[in-house]
């Protein structure tokens, strides 16, 4: 008879993925993991090809958990506000985890860019019709979105960022306005639709 693993898959990367919420996933070494479920590192490599191969792992079912939940909070009933606030709160709430992923860049870089720019550009277009812009326009004010809320996450963990949530959803509406008159990363010029009735509200503008 085979002998019973002591030490299973699933333990593993449950320890692992508890340490990197933590910890970050730059914390997920062998030795911590084996330290968090009581083992040697033998059963690790035992169970999966390498460390890498367990950082990415963690870091799918995160970036999953982020994408199905995290991020789609609702606070002012706007799709892409909400986004860019549920952004800034998961980085006050899990600052070390934040960082691993969206600042240092260590893991998985292209693969989470390429789930964070797909959410945004649907959020954007539960937000305004994106039909009225071009491919390259929308693209671009999801970029420019990006950094913006990026930019207040990072105010946000090292405790800068004094602002009431009123004055953020001001700032965040601000940044999509002005990026929906102008495309700040292109030489386009200022979609048509607003070249007249500057003052008008954008609610008046998008109907």
């Amino acid at each position: 008879m085979a002998r019973r693993k002591e030490i299973s898959k699933q333990r593993i990367f449950s320890a692992a993925y508890k340490l990197a919420l933590k910890n970050g996933i730059d914390s997920l070494t062998a030795r911590n993991i084996a330290k968090a479920v009581n083992c040697s590192t033998q059963p690790i490599y035992l169970e999966f090809k390498n460390m890498g191969d367990l950082r990415m792992q963690v870091l799918k079912q995160m970036v999953h958990k982020l994408e199905t939940t995290t991020l789609q909070q609702v606070y002012v009933d706007r799709p892409l506000i909400d986004f860019d606030l549920s952004y800034i709160d998961f980085a006050t709430d899990a600052p070390a985890l934040f960082k691993s992923i969206f600042i240092d860049g260590k893991f998985g870089n292209d693969f989470v860019s390429h789930i964070m720019m797909n959410l945004g550009t649907q959020k954007l277009g539960e937000e305004i019709k994106l039909d009225q812009f071009s491919a390259e326009h929308v693209n671009n004010m999801v970029i420019s979105n990006w950094i913006n809320v990026n930019g207040l996450a990072s105010m946000a963990i090292n405790g800068m960022l004094n602002l009431d949530q009123d004055q953020i959803v001001n700032l965040l509406e601000s940044q999509l306005h002005s990026a929906m008159l102008s495309d700040p990363l292109s030489h386009e010029q200022p979609n048509q639709m607003f070249a007249e009735g500057e003052d008008a509200s954008l609610a008046n503008k998008l109907s």
